[in-house]
Order: structure tokens, then C-alpha cells, then sequence
């Protein structure tokens, strides 16, 4: 007898049924919560997720992550915006949501672009001192150097200068030196980026009127401290 006749009959496979208009496929795997059990729901859920959006999110991808349907989503996502504006009796918030491109994100509200231009760019134009300049010279010339390197150069102790330096992204530390052991620094892309350069080896010619650094050896102590000059 035939593998075939004894067989048991093949159970019928169900044609799928077709989604009606709104209808979301079901979700691969079943999710390990219910938005609706979560504090605030599904609204603060969504607002959850996008907070920590750095690029706008399509809603049916928000959808799937929440485990709503699509259209449930949009009408979420319409009025978390009209309560950001103030829209429901709250007051105007100092951010918005809004819809960019496909997809949705939280931006600063426009009416505040003063304050917020305020944060973003404090300390980042104030001028450097001409010490800090001096500096960041012999850095951007002589790299990678210590600070009891620079300091030999400029006749000063430049530790807290090199501080500031570091602080504003200019320079940054690069190692050791094999010889003391003391940090050393150079510059960084934002350096490049400030002076309008592509790379290095399009600074001015001012090299040669510095003194080599091979010099100033030893100025560094065991620590990688300068001591005072």
C-alpha cells in the first residue's frame, strides 16, 4: 500500500480574506504590551516614542510600534498637535508637533527661535583671547604636542588655556608621549570647519617661524602637568 493511500486527508487551505478599507494586516508578532494598560494610554505612548525621534517617523510605522491601527494613530497624532497649540482650553506649548515630509516629529515651536538660537549658540561665539589664539597656533603648527611643549613655545604656563581650548572643540587629546607620558593634543575637525579649511596642509606658511618643538623636551612632568615657566 502507497505512502499516498494512507495518508490522511489534506486539511483545505482558506483563501486569505481581503482586508476591508482601514484595516491593518496582523502584526507578525504579538506585542508584549497593551498601550491602552500603559500610564496616560495610547496618547502618551505615542508622545513617548517621539520624543526620542531624531528624524520624523511615518505614522504606519508608529502604528505598528504602538500596535494601533493606522487611522487610530493619525487621529492621536492630530490631537496631540492641537493641544500643543493650546487648542483644548491648555496653554500653547513651547514646542509643536508637526508633519515634515511622510513622517511626523516634535520641533521647538517657531515663536521662541529668539530663546532657543540664545542656548544653542552661547559661548559659541564669543571671542578668543589672544593667549588662546597664541595657543592654538603652535598647537595647529606643531601637532601633536604637550602642553609643556606649547607652554616652552609661548614662555607661559598654558594649562588652562589648552582647557578652554578643549572645551570649545578645538583641540583634543591625542595620546601620549612615549618619553614622559605626558598628554598630548591637536586639533580637531571643528578647528578645520571654524578656519574654513579642508584639511592641514592648508594653513599659512606660518611654520617656519616657530621653534621646533623637539626643544622644549622634558618640560612635562611624569603626570603629564607643566610645571610653571
Amino acid at each position: 500500500m502507497t505512502d499516498e493511500a494512507t495518508a490522511g486527508p489534506q486539511e483545505a487551505q482558506e483563501p486569505p480574506v481581503p482586508l476591508g478599507e482601514g484595516e491593518q494586516p496582523p502584526a507578525p508578532e504579538e506585542l508584549a504590551f497593551d498601550v491602552a494598560d500603559l500610564p496616560g494610554g495610547a496618547l502618551a505612548a505615542l508622545e513617548a516614542v517621539l520624543m526620542v525621534a531624531d528624524e520624523p517617523i511615518p505614522a504606519v510605522r508608529l502604528a505598528a510600534v504602538l500596535g494601533l491601527p493606522t487611522g487610530d494613530v493619525v487621529d492621536l497624532l492630530r490631537t496631540l498637535a492641537e493641544e500643543y497649540r493650546g487648542e483644548h482650553g491648555g496653554r500653547p506649548r513651547g514646542f509643536e508637533l508637526r508633519q515634515a515630509g511622510e513622517g511626523w516629529r516634535i520641533y521647538s515651536a517657531p515663536a521662541y527661535h529668539q530663546v532657543v538660537g540664545a542656548f544653542v549658540l552661547d559661548g559659541q561665539t564669543a571671542r578668543l583671547t589672544q593667549a588662546a589664539l597664541e595657543t592654538l597656533a603652535v598647537i595647529a603648527y606643531r601637532q601633536p604636542v604637550t602642553r609643556g611643549q606649547v607652554s616652552g613655545v609661548r614662555g607661559v604656563n598654558v594649562d588652562g588655556v589648552v582647557r578652554t581650548l578643549t572645551a570649545r572643540g578645538l583641540v583634543t587629546e591625542a595620546g601620549t608621549d612615549p618619553t614622559s607620558g605626558a598628554l598630548l593634543y591637536r586639533t580637531t575637525g571643528y578647528f578645520l570647519e571654524r578656519m574654513g579649511l579642508t584639511s592641514l596642509d592648508e594653513l599659512p606658511p606660518l611654520a617656519p617661524y616657530l621653534p621646533e618643538i623637539d626643544a622644549f623636551d622634558g618640560l612635562d612632568g611624569a603626570d603629564g602637568t607643566t610645571g610653571d615657566v
